[in-house]
């Protein structure tokens, strides 16, 4: 176990997640049980709509990227990662990250994260915020924005209902 995870393990056993983004740490508690309801909800309607990408997904997992590490709620793997990687962070960039907003973390959620993840080469970047049913939908291409219930196609050919 490399030493930078078992600061992450550190920090997870006090009760708090630890992200880097662009040499920023961001602390934030861990996610109540109805964030996790709606992770869940989220990633039991994804399917794959095309061949090409096997739509492997996964919750809160650690992703080192370029520029730091996070750990989406749910992320989006066109195959699965590699077995060395699967006992540690993920390297593998995810083909899609989903957040979904917890109360008082907004702004990391809405602001800095979808930013983050498209320049660490994340092609499909959703964030639904429940408290107002905003689903967030940004990709290279521009960011659209709304209402939940949607449902997306996204550019690696899997869909899921937010």
């Amino acid at each position: 176990m490399t030493p930078a995870l078992q600061d992450l393990l550190r920090a997870e056993a006090l009760g708090l997640k630890l992200e880097v983004m662009n040499g920023l740490p961001l602390w934030e508690a861990m996610p109540s049980y109805r964030h996790q309801k709606q992770v869940q909800r989220i990633a039991s309607s994804i399917a794959n709509a095309t061949p090409g990408c096997a739509c492997v997904h996964v919750q809160d997992v650690y992703v080192t990227f370029a520029d730091g590490f996070k750990r989406p709620d749910i992320s989006i793997f066109c195959r699965e990662p590699d077995e060395a990687e699967q006992d540690s962070a993920v390297t593998l960039v995810p083909e899609v990250v989903i957040e979904v907003v917890s109360k008082g973390y907004e702004a990391k959620d809405l602001q800095l994260a979808p930013g983050f993840y498209l320049s660490q080469g994340v092609k499909d970047v959703v964030v639904f915020d429940p408290a107002s049913l905003l689903v967030l939908h940004a990709t290279a291409a521009g960011t659209s924005r709304l209402a939940s219930p949607a449902m997306l196609k996204l550019a690696c050919g899997c869909t899921l209902s937010v």
